[in-house]
């Protein structure tokens, strides 16, 4: 079982929800199934008793009893002892695409041959050779920047080559400049602690072989990182998934109440620009979550890919400065190059032994000379950095402006820095929206990959990764594609899912 929610956190998620014509149990039962489909009430998950709803929101205990009967025969709410049944999403129903349990109807259904051979681009609509990848949320290389740190690797290379090559723990030089880096922040770091890994997902596997055992849960935000959850799941663990709140901020409360009542063996969290909001957690939300981590006997694993880009040069202290128990997983591929394929895990020296240890039955170590060329950019971050979030900043303020005009009903929530913004659709079709938008010269990641269960398809994440020009074709595209959904409603039933593809 995943948790329960308490009846004031229901009622705060539901807000203002008794305002229309129809009966109250039937808005109260609509609005509890938006926020499953959205995410922001996770699957599996005890809902209030009806007594207790009732109490919270000022109506009688019949009302709560017909919404939670509506909910179970629509699908969303299991068939529990007494009242008290869990959050599902129907297997099989008349759900839009998406809402079904892997990404919608589409998902299970199979387009024919007139479904597909509707999809065109729209006349008028210029589409580049080859797709926009709109799935990737990466930079290209900090060209010259990244080309001296391996002219000048070559020239240290030869100093290493009479030893075997072979370092479980990462090339010396490489370790002190990242311990050298946490101590610059206020986290005093030694090398001893710093395990090198070849990125931040290989980070991620060599901590979940360690910490976590087949069928352990790992509390995750939701949404989250996609590889993460694929990553949680390859290992046999089960994600827990915690909602966040719409449009800021974490819902420490649930967190606390996840943590307590479950005490999973792991936590996986994205404090700093998270992916795929672009939040960023306050100090005191990062305090209260390190202590009910610790009181749960929960291992925190704090991914801190996206730390340096900080976009409007807001403040927050490093999750392991509150305490030495936080694991923390960081990485040169997002702030310089995902081709360096460079990353690290920031951990208790006794850790770092375990980490070591798992790590030898997957690969001995990784390439020399990136670690060498790695150590020079982790020593002059400042270098490439302030260019790089300028151009950032105007990419981000560009792709606002462009939905704004051009796909006014979305609500593009504005990130504090990353990569992407994350949208939330006026209907669930974001899968749908995946599988039509690559005939319009645009590929992308479905708001569902996101979460778990099928749940997001309201929601899309749209990086700022390529420049105005191009991030305005992308636009124009979505829009397009949109309206050729809004056209054909009945091809929004029959699509298929779309194919499986690598998100970064």
């Amino acid at each position: 079982m995943s948790g329960f929610l308490n009846p004031s956190s229901l009622a705060r998620l539901l807000g203002a929800w008794n305002v229309g014509a129809a009966p109250a149990y039937r808005e109260l039962a609509d609005v509890v199934r938006l926020l499953v489909l959205d995410g922001r009430v996770a699957l599996d998950v005890a809902l209030p008793s009806e007594r207790s709803l009732a109490t919270t929101l000022g109506v009688s205990r019949t009302t709560v009893t017909a919404a939670y009967s509506l909910l179970r025969e629509q699908g969303f709410l299991s068939s529990g002892q007494g009242s008290r049944g869990r959050t599902c999403i129907p297997r099989h129903g008349t759900l839009t695409a998406g809402a079904g349990p892997n990404g919608g109807e589409g998902a299970t259904g199979h387009g024919g041959p007139d479904a597909a051979s509707t999809l065109s681009g729209p006349p008028g609509l210029a589409v580049p050779d080859g797709l926009l990848d709109l799935a990737y949320a990466s930079l290209p290389a900090s060209g010259e920047v990244v080309h001296r740190a391996f002219a000048t690797a070559l020239t240290e290379l030869p100093a290493l080559l009479p030893g075997f090559g072979y370092d479980a723990l990462g090339v010396g030089a490489l370790r002190a400049a990242i311990a050298a880096r946490y101590s610059s922040e206020g986290v005093p770091t030694t090398a001893d602690q710093i395990l090198v890994t070849s990125g931040a997902q290989h980070a991620l596997n060599i901590v979940l072989r360690t910490l976590a055992g087949r069928a352990d849960k790992v509390l995750v935000e939701h949404p989250t990182y996609p590889n993460a959850l694929d990553a949680i799941r390859a290992a046999g663990c089960r994600p827990v998934p915690v909602a966040m709140p719409a449009g800021a901020g974490w819902d420490l409360d649930a967190l606390e109440a996840t943590l307590l009542q479950l005490r999973p063996a792991m936590a996986y969290v994205v404090p700093d620009f998270h992916n795929p909001t672009g939040r960023l957690m306050p100090d005191p939300q990062r305090r209260r979550l390190v202590r009910a981590a610790a009181a749960s006997g929960t291992v925190l694993v704090v991914d801190e890919t996206l730390r340096e880009l900080n976009l409007d040069a807001m403040s927050a202290v490093r999750m392991t400065a509150f305490s030495p128990a936080v694991v923390s997983i960081g990485s040169l591929s997002k702030s310089h190059w995902a081709g360096l394929r460079t990353g690290w895990i920031r951990a208790s020296e006794p850790l770092i032994q375990r980490f070591a240890a798992a790590r030898t039955t997957m690969d001995l170590g990784g390439p020399v000379v990136e670690q060498l060329a790695a150590a020079h950019l982790v020593t002059a971050l400042s270098e490439p950095l302030p260019a790089r979030l300028e151009a950032l900043r105007g990419n981000r303020d560009a792709l606002l402006g462009l939905m704004a005009e051009h796909l006014p009903t979305w609500q593009a929530e504005r990130p504090d820095g990353g990569l992407s913004v994350w949208c939330q659709l006026p209907v669930p079709i974001s899968t749908a929206l995946a599988v039509v938008a690559p005939d319009f010269g645009v590929r992308l990641a479905a708001g569902p990959r996101f979460g778990v269960g099928g749940a997001f398809d309201r929601y899309l994440r749209v990086p700022f990764t390529l420049p105005p020009e191009q991030l305005e074709t992308a636009v124009l595209a979505l829009r397009a594609a949109q309206d050729r959904l809004e056209r054909s409603p009945q091809l929004r039933r029959n699509l298929p899912a779309p194919p499986a593809a690598a998100i970064a």
